[in-house]
């Protein structure tokens, strides 16, 4: 979801760089079509929107890990298990059964019959 966002932000941001170039050639007439600060501006707008996807997607998905540790927190907390850390979710969330002794300790960490 983040990577679709990101290419759809930076998919606007170059259509809007282009439409401005284009509107500084043939509104305000400021440059003629064979100028090549047009290719210029092209190509620099094709730089801005790949910086955009390259920055949205490390940036976003700490932020994706940590709420999606958070909800199977709350899931394991209405099933009756408290976890105190969001880390100890992720190993959790994939446990079927666990085995431990009388005083509630894994001892070998396996399960045996």
């Amino acid at each position: 979801m983040i990577g679709k966002l990101g290419g759809s932000v930076a998919a606007l941001t170059f259509v809007a760089l282009i439409v401005r170039m284009l509107c500084t050639v043939y509104l305000y007439k400021q440059r003629s079509i064979s100028d090549p600060q047009n290719l210029t501006d092209i190509l620099n707008a094709f730089i801005i929107a790949v910086t955009v996807i390259v920055v949205a997607v490390p940036e976003g998905l700490p932020l994706a890990v940590t709420i999606s540790l958070a909800f199977s927190v709350s899931e394991m907390a209405d099933l009756g298990n408290l976890v105190r850390r969001l880390h100890a979710s992720e190993t959790m969330g994939g446990a079927g059964e666990i085995c431990t002794d009388k005083t509630g300790t894994l001892t070998q960490n396996r399960m045996t019959v």
